[in-house]
């Protein structure tokens, strides 16, 4: 029987820690539902982030992946740079994020890419920002458009 899957034969991410991945695999970890490229309101009084469904103006809203993920931090400045030390520090990430799962010793869940060998099911899953977001030129008052999604 041929397989028909891109999954991986080796599941690299099943007793590494995020500092032994490789550059590729570390990338290959992202599912792309987007949720990191969306913007947040942190309160200052309080801490708390709100979430909201305005896009970087980088992320392509079709694919949930970054139109110019190699040159991001030098036309979005605050675009944060992943990195295995920040991620029990970014309180913001989703519940789903794969970096967050992978660190605390979690499964991945059967949508990722990784597991179901298919880019789309981050999307046909409804995890994705995919036909939920706004662009930012096009967004107004921030504050008109946090979201509750389960996150």
């Amino acid at each position: 029987m041929s397989r028909t899957s891109s999954a991986p034969t080796t599941r690299f991410w099943e007793g590494k820690s995020l500092h032994d991945l490789t550059e590729a695999e570390w990338e290959s970890l992202c599912d792309g539902c987007g949720k990191c490229c969306l913007h947040k309101l942190e309160d200052q009084d309080t801490g708390e982030v709100h979430y909201t469904n305005i896009a970087c103006r980088l992320l392509d809203t079709g694919s949930c992946r970054c139109s110019n993920y190699p040159g991001r931090k030098r036309l979005v400045p605050d675009c944060v740079k992943l990195t295995p030390d920040d991620i029990k520090t970014l309180t913001w990430l989703p519940s789903t994020c794969a970096y967050k799962l992978v660190d605390e010793g979690k499964p991945l869940p059967w949508w990722h890419p990784l597991e179901s060998g298919d880019p789309n099911t981050v999307h046909a899953a409804g995890i994705s920002v995919r036909g939920r977001c706004v662009p930012e030129k096009r967004a107004g008052d921030y504050e008109d458009h946090i979201v509750t999604w389960p996150w």
